[in-house]
Order: C-alpha cells, then structure tokens, then sequence
C-alpha cells in the first residue's frame, strides 16, 4: 500500500491535525524533525496538485511515535533504530502494538471490516519472512484492516 494512502487514513482515523503529525513523528526520535508545512502534501492523492511522496523513513517514525504516543516510551531503553523499508506486514504489527491489540481484538476488527481473517493466516502476517509459514500482507488485507480499526476507533 502506498505510504500517503496508510498516513492519510491514519490522519482521519484519529483526528489528527498537520502539527499533531509533525509532533507524533518527533516523538519516535527527537532529532528527527517534520516540518508541518511538508504534512498537506502527503496527505494529498496522487492526482492532486502539491502532491508530495511520503518516504518510508517518515511513514516509520510516524508508526513509531504513534507507540510511542499510547504506549509510552521506556526511558531505560535507547532509542530503537527506524526501519530503512516499510511493508505493510511491518505496518499492520507496528499498530498491533500501539493499539495493543490482541488475536481477538484483531480478529474482530478484519470481520467488522467484512473481511474475516482465520487464526492461521492472521499468525502468518506476524512471522519473520525467512519462515516457512510467513505470508506477506496485501494492499487489500492492510486496506481492510485500516477500515475495521477506523470503525473501532471512530466508533460504527
């Protein structure tokens, strides 16, 4: 899935400004700043004037900090190092945690988004990809995955 497509659902899922954005993606790693000038962009679709590309460093700070924003962060821990490659199995596990959702919780959000999900494939999604049962997400599981959480969040 393209990166502005998972920002801009996000962005609508909990109500986020441009600043809101620019704040979470800092708040993975200080040194790493969004200039919320930048954020309009991204949020724009492919066919639209100003439409900018967002990279999979931003998208995976910006993932970051959303863990970072409900969950907390561990001050005796240094700072994890950001993924160079976003996919969309690494973005479906980073909101597993940020949400902290469980194999129920999961569940229940593909079947509200009518796209029901069995206990093994939901499992292949979070397997290292050199394991034999892993199972790469598509743009159209992640899509429906955006759509069930938007509808747990924003409420159905």
């Amino acid at each position: 899935m393209i990166n502005n497509d998972v920002l801009r659902s996000l962005r609508y899922m909990l109500d986020l400004s441009d600043g809101k954005i620019a704040e979470i993606c800092a708040l993975a790693d200080p040194a790493f700043v969004v200039d919320k000038a930048d954020v309009p962009g991204w949020l724009r679709k492919e066919d639209e004037e100003g439409f900018v590309a967002c990279d999979d460093r931003t998208l995976a700070h910006f993932l970051d900090g959303l863990i970072v924003q409900f969950r907390g962060r561990d001050e005796s821990q240094p700072l994890r190092p950001v993924e160079k490659r976003i996919t969309n199995n690494l973005v479906l596990k980073k909101l597993r945690v940020a949400f902290e959702l469980k194999d129920v919780d999961m569940h229940a959000i593909f079947e509200s988004a009518g796209f029901p999900v069995s206990k093994p494939e939901l499992s292949a999604l979070f397997r290292q990809p050199d394991h034999k049962n892993f199972r790469a997400c598509g743009d159209q599981l992640l899509r429906n995955f955006l759509k069930g959480l938007t509808l747990r969040v924003r409420g159905g």
